[in-house]
């Protein structure tokens, strides 16, 4: 049964903003790695070190971010995890300052960093935001208002770093991104500032006087933290691979500035497809909705591998703040229209997952951040599996096909409750 007290949108918004920033901080990390790709002879898989870096804090941090929000409440959290990631971005910008080992090994220190703030934000911005909507579809609709904002500066981190870098030569240096670092940190200071301002309520859990039981006790709840380890790896591999394919054509390559528009339009559309899903998640449950849009997205990326490169389409890119056309193979137009598929999936697995956990929601939101290293993992073993096939790219993405799949049988058996 969903919550029907009143809360004051306050609180709301701020949960909101947090929620932009992560996604402005984690989006930074995928094409930033265009620059240590090209210095060690392209390779794909150094390009994503820095993200899995990024990820890889999330299994370290999960539970004690999940202890330390039991013990300090939400906002003391928040204002933890937001100085953490001044000090993460800072570090990697200590990193352009360096070069060669060095500079990449302080960049992937700092990366690590700033994933342990992320991990921290989403464990409050999470189940902050499902709590205030009173569980259920309403809960899953805030859900998906808080990822639009997400998907919103998760579209311009990408569009910054691409026109940024330009064309990738000899002389491109980490610290030609700089004007993205400075802008995180002065995020991560203002909004740090208005959150300590402003007074943030400690939600009441239900049932947060009785028994907690752990929730590994919940079938429904560990085939979820698997959904989300699965669900964070094929949101990021998708676009984030899509962008070195685009880059190493055989013929007609993009420059980074070129492919990272083509990333971002992926993210404007999660951006879209959350804004909508935010209406529809009110009026449709978590689990039909996880079933349709896992069977679309399953049938974009099998339509994207077997598509002829050769077949060439122009499809409108986000840039400069504004539309263009861009000419690409189909493959990657089938690729991008997925994340009008992935926009939502978060918000449903989280919803469908913690259902029925009563006051283990803590406890189970600081596992599903451990979980969310898969958005690391996963995208390394796929740039891996290009690297071994000799850039064949499309035959990468059996991996986010075999997830999606995965994320069908969720959605259909896995989380129906059995507690």
């Amino acid at each position: 049964m969903e919550n029907k007290q009143k809360i004051s949108w306050l609180p709301i918004v701020m949960m909101i903003l947090l929620f932009g920033m992560i996604g402005f901080v984690t989006n930074i990390a995928a094409p930033a790695g265009t620059i240590w790709m090209s210095k060690y002879e392209g390779s794909n898989a150094i390009g994503m070190l820095g993200n899995l870096m990024n990820f890889l804090a999330y299994l370290v941090m999960g539970i004690p971010a999940g202890m330390l929000l039991q013990k300090i409440g939400y906002k003391s959290t928040a204002l933890t995890a937001i100085i953490v990631g001044f000090c993460g971005v800072g570090i990697q910008f200590i990193s352009g300052k360096f070069g060669g080992d060095a500079g990449l090994t302080i960049y992937l220190v700092g990366a690590f960093v700033a994933g342990f703030s992320m991990c921290m934000l989403n464990t409050v911005v999470n189940p902050m935001l499902n709590t205030m909507g009173g569980g259920g579809k309403k809960g899953n609709a805030l859900l998906q208002i808080g990822g639009s904002f997400n998907s919103l500066l998760g579209t311009i981190a990408p569009v910054f770093v691409g026109a940024l870098i330009g064309q990738v030569t000899k002389d491109t240096v980490f610290s030609d991104i700089n004007l993205v670092l400075y802008i995180s940190m002065a995020i991560f200071a203002v909004v740090g500032i208005v959150l300590a301002l402003v007074n943030i309520p400690e939600p009441e859990l239900e049932n947060e006087s009785g028994v907690v039981k752990s929730p590994w006790k919940f079938r429904h709840f560990v085939l979820g933290a698997v959904g989300i380890f699965i669900y964070v790896g094929v949101e990021v591999g998708i676009p984030g691979t899509m962008k070195f394919f685009l880059e190493n054509l055989k013929a007609g390559a993009l420059s980074p500035s070129a492919a990272g528009t083509v990333a971002a339009t992926y993210w404007f559309l999660m951006l879209v497809g959350r804004l909508a899903g935010a209406g529809i998640a009110a009026k449709v449950s978590s689990r039909n909705l996880l079933a349709c849009v896992a069977s679309i997205a399953i049938l974009l990326v099998g339509a994207a591998m077997l598509s002829p490169q050769s077949v060439l389409v122009s499809m409108p890119v986000f840039a400069d703040f504004k539309f263009a056309m861009q000419v690409v193979p189909i493959n990657a137009l089938l690729l991008v229209l997925v994340g009008l598929c992935t926009s939502v999936m978060w918000g449903g697995i989280f919803n469908l997952a913690v259902e029925g956990l009563g006051a283990s929601v803590k406890k189970a939101s600081g596992i599903f951040m451990m979980m969310v290293v898969g958005g690391g993992i996963l995208p390394l073993l796929q740039n891996g599996i290009v690297d071994w096939t000799n850039n064949n790219y499309m035959l990468s993405y059996i991996v986010p096909l075999i997830g999606l799949a995965y994320l069908l049988f969720y959605a259909l058996v896995g989380s129906k409750q059995k507690n």
